[in-house]
């Protein structure tokens, strides 16, 4: 059944819509942290729909929300005054950390980031964006356009004038080799050399934490620095939380806080894990800043009451049951387990990441050179033993991306961390 659904795929889909596995799965129900395929088999969930699931699968609270307010009314458009969107709107802005917020949402994290970037550059009156090298920030035609990650962005051609940034990946570069504060120092100078070959830029993108770049990211401080360089220039700092928002990191709720010295960003974007696999994304910003637009705009979808309900409901239960804590707790503890055996694989360049945010880069013994088979051979072994993982990197797709729903606990993630082992071993 699974093979004449992949054949039926394939007929009428595009060829660039990728799927993982030799043997495409197709996955029919989920609960807690498993998920089941057509064919039975129960599987330990280590990726939650690209980092979407982010409680649980299947989690009462917010089916049950769902269920509610589906009984009374789906969809009104924005046209209309929304109690959920309200609701959601209040807690959000409330946790942002930003001054006078207001919350605009879409229903991808590609929206919200396109939205960002239509308010900075209109606000600045500059189309030219910052942005970071090995970055990712969705799919559409202006997200593409400021995506340095060259896996992820089929073409050139762009609405903005794009200038990439060092500093998103620790590990690679020219600034690989400098210890940490000389990493920021020379970041930082060579953000100030570029500013000064260039029009004033509308903002620098980033995400705090490289998601399809392989869980990358700088010392803590660095974009911290950089904003110091920017505000006084008067350019924005867009930070892109699409998958590294709502405590998963478990040190801080937003991923922008491990660089907070300046105060939080102008302009958050955040989406994938806030709804729960419901289509929920949205932007954060001044007041200032959002209402910059001087033309009227709606949204049919972005908001829409059924969403707003699984998302407030799935936020709730966060912030009651203190998943950033169990991601911290429970994280660490993966991460380390993984480090330790590590060590005894030599196809491993390095384990990184935080909380229930891990990367396995993989590369040829010996070498820096980057294994990308090597990485296709762990995804099959580990699904065969009853785990699913994710993939992902910069110049290919060599790490192995690890993103359980963040109620993980310690004996899933022992049972996880095991099969893990065997399926690095089978290198």
């Amino acid at each position: 059944m699974t093979k004449d659904l992949f054949g039926r795929h394939r007929a009428v889909l595009p060829d660039w819509l990728a799927l993982y596995y030799e043997d495409p799965l197709e996955i029919t129900h989920g609960e807690g942290r498993h998920v089941w395929d057509a064919a039975g088999n129960k599987y330990l969930d280590f990726f939650g729909g690209i980092l979407t699931t982010m409680t649980a699968h299947a989690l009462p609270e917010v089916t049950k929300a769902v269920s509610e307010q589906a009984g009374r009314i789906i969809h009104s458009s924005t046209l209309y005054l929304n109690r959920p969107m309200v609701e959601l709107a209040e807690r959000v802005a409330h946790v942002s950390a930003i001054p006078d917020a207001r919350v605009f949402f879409t229903t991808s994290g590609t929206e919200a980031n396109d939205t960002a970037l239509l308010l900075a550059t209109a606000h600045r009156r500059s189309n030219t964006v910052l942005a970071m090298r090995n970055s990712y920030h969705g799919r559409s035609f202006g997200s593409v356009g400021i995506t340095g990650n060259r896996g992820w962005s089929p073409t050139s051609l762009s609405p903005l004038q794009t200038l990439y940034v060092h500093g998103g990946v620790r590990t690679r570069g020219p600034y690989a080799h400098l210890d940490d504060r000389d990493f920021i120092d020379a970041c930082v100078e060579d953000l100030k050399d570029l500013l000064g070959h260039t029009r004033p830029p509308a903002a620098l993108i980033a995400e705090p934490v490289q998601g399809v770049g392989g869980f990358t990211s700088p010392p803590d401080g660095l974009y911290a620095a950089f904003r110091e360089v920017l505000h006084e220039r008067g350019v924005l700092w867009i930070a892109d939380e699409v998958q590294t928002g709502w405590g998963r990191t478990g040190e801080h709720f937003w991923g922008w806080q491990a660089h907070g010295r300046s105060g939080p960003p102008d302009i958050v974007t955040f989406a994938k894990g806030i709804g729960n696999g419901m289509t929920v994304g949205g932007v954060i910003a001044r007041a200032e800043i959002m209402n910059c637009l001087d033309a009227n705009s709606i949204s049919t979808f972005g908001g829409t009451q059924v969403t707003m309900a699984a998302g407030l409901a799935n936020l709730t239960y966060l912030l009651e049951h203190d998943l950033q804590g169990n991601a911290r707790r429970v994280g660490g503890m993966l991460i380390e387990r993984l480090r330790a055996v590590a060590a005894q694989v030599p196809h491993v360049r390095e384990v990184r990441g935080r909380g229930l945010m891990i990367g396995i880069e993989l590369a040829r013994p010996g070498t820096d050179e980057a294994a990308p088979e090597a990485a296709s051979t762990v995804l099959e072994e580990a699904r065969a033993g009853g785990l699913l993982i994710g993939k992902g990197g910069g110049h290919s797709t060599s790490v192995l991306r690890v993103a359980p729903p963040m109620s993980l606990t310690v004996a899933e993630a022992e049972e996880g961390a095991a099969i893990l082992e065997r399926a690095l071993r089978s290198i």
